[in-house]
């Protein structure tokens, strides 16, 4: 029995590692996205088509396509379905692009330009911060944490689920912050510092910060 019990545990193990995998976007995907966010905001009606497209591809849910519609204005629209696609996996990029090509087959064709462009050499995740040493391996203070939450914008909730928050954890944060964005990331992150303890630090957020594609210029003066 014991060894059919280990058995399990480690499928279990191996099913949720391929389930993350699974999960993942290309990272030069996510910094396509990001890189031209605005310039898609303001270029494709997403109303008709794209999101239908989504949807009936298995790239977004129907909670989803709920949440993307019940916003205000097409640009709002497409920014937070620019928000959701870099958690929809490795599909949900070229599911994207395919979902442009009858009405705006020009932006498509801008974006596998830009797609097909050679990779720049890497950096360390955390090099183009140009934050110190000593300050990555601190815990982050208060004060530092609310000058962040005062900066992030509707990309919080990914940078708090990379943290490794809970969709019930972020919902209690909007629900007990209900008028206040800056209360919402500040309580998210705070939960995030004491559930964590010591390796809560200004590395690991800057990790998840990177991930979720948010620009180095979000920590101007936020960690000095």
């Amino acid at each position: 029995m014991v060894g059919s019990f280990d058995e399990i545990y480690v499928c279990r193990h191996y099913v949720r590692l391929a389930s993350y995998f699974m999960t993942t976007m290309d990272p030069r995907h996510k910094e396509i996205l990001r890189k031209h966010r605005l310039d898609l905001s303001n270029q494709i009606l997403i109303d008709d088509t794209i999101v239908q497209f989504l949807y009936q591809e298995n790239i977004l849910t129907e909670s989803q396509v709920d949440e993307i519609q019940s916003q205000i204005g097409n640009k709002k629209k497409t920014l937070r379905l620019l928000d959701i696609l870099p958690t929809r996996g490795p599909r949900a990029f070229g599911t994207f692009l395919n979902s442009l090509e009858e009405e705006f087959p020009w932006v498509r064709d801008e974006l596998l330009q830009n797609l097909e462009q050679p990779n720049v050499p890497g950096q360390s995740p955390t090099d183009e911060w140009n934050i110190p040493e000593v300050t990555l391996r601190a815990v982050p203070s208060d004060r530092q944490l609310s000058r962040l939450a005062s900066r992030l914008g509707s990309e919080w909730e990914s940078v708090l689920l990379d943290l490794g928050l809970s969709t019930g954890a972020l919902y209690r944060c909007r629900a007990d912050h209900p008028l206040s964005l800056h209360g919402q990331v500040l309580a998210g992150l705070i939960q995030w510092r004491q559930r964590q303890g010591r390796s809560a630090t200004v590395h690991r957020l800057l990790q998840s910060l990177k991930s979720t594609e948010v620009h180095p210029s979000t920590l101007d003066e936020v960690f000095q």
